[in-house]
């Protein structure tokens, strides 16, 4: 069974992306574009596809406040809808619980791939049980009532996440040399995670956190000063000694460690890149 598609993302460089990976994958047509939130509640609706790649992060609308604004035609039947998000494991667990895929960036093509095959499958599964009115079966939740059910929980975590913010004491448990030190986080110049293992550097030293994830490092960090350049990288914005231009319109960030370290920007952090210093 094939899928008609809709791209949805202000990065031109993502959608151009997404839509070679998708080429690559067979019965999959992508009938349209939108490069904003506005855009694209138009032109979903008005090409009704099978499914949707939706960025989250978008200015003005993003991702979340146009299903909603989908959902507010209570006629229009919504499709399957596939995130491409960098959000974190915790937000990214919602998707799961609700049933709906999502793609990190950057993406690669086996995951494109897979969130296909499972979309294929829903509108398989919806379809059967249409079909089905005469044998009395356990009835599926449809696409929206797994989107509505991911809003909610999305909310649910926003005001968690605002009323019992964890306090940071300033401190982060480093251990080199068979000994915990604590580092203060303004020396840290980026955290990495390598086959599960998460390690913190300064300027003056190299070790391992205790903890398990990047998520659960970022935690203790201040939020103003430690940004996730990439799916494995943390970096202090304060220890930055230059940003280097990359191919394809991407970057490197050469740190201010004894290594001179050199970190890649997600594709999908670029913006951010060039909001914090005007790029």
């Amino acid at each position: 069974m094939g899928l008609t598609a809709v791209i949805v993302d202000d990065e031109v460089l993502a959608r151009r992306e997404l839509r070679y990976l998708l080429e690559r994958v067979s019965e999959v047509e992508v009938v349209a574009e939108a490069s904003n939130g506005i855009e694209a509640v138009e032109t979903v609706r008005s090409h009704a596809p099978d499914v949707v790649f939706m960025d989250v992060q978008m200015p003005g609308l993003d991702g979340f406040a146009v299903l909603k604004r989908l959902m507010e035609d209570k006629e229009f039947v919504m499709p399957e809808v596939i995130f491409a998000t960098a959000y974190d494991q915790y937000a990214v667990r919602a998707f799961e619980v609700n049933a709906i895929d999502y793609l990190l960036k950057p993406f690669e093509e086996k995951r494109v791939a897979l969130a296909v095959e499972k979309a294929k499958m829903r509108r398989a599964a919806a379809s059967s049980s249409q079909a089905e009115t005469a044998i009395e079966t356990v009835p599926q939740a449809s696409a929206e009532e797994r989107l509505e059910s991911l809003l909610k929980l999305l909310e649910t975590q926003a005001t968690a996440a605002a009323t019992q913010a964890r306090p940071r004491s300033g401190k982060v448990v480093v251990r080199s040399s068979q000994r915990l030190l604590l580092v203060d986080q303004r020396e840290i110049c980026f955290a990495s995670i390598e086959e599960g293992a998460i390690s913190v550097v300064t300027p003056t030293l190299e070790g391992m956190s205790n903890v398990r994830t990047l998520e659960e490092l970022t935690d203790q960090l201040d939020p103003e000063t430690f940004w996730r350049a990439h799916r494995s990288f943390v970096v202090n914005i304060q220890h930055i000694r230059e940003v280097v231009p990359w191919f394809k319109s991407s970057y490197l960030l050469r740190m201010d460690d004894r290594k001179a370290t050199e970190i890649p920007v997600a594709r999908a952090q670029i913006k951010r890149l060039r909001e914090l210093f005007n790029l």
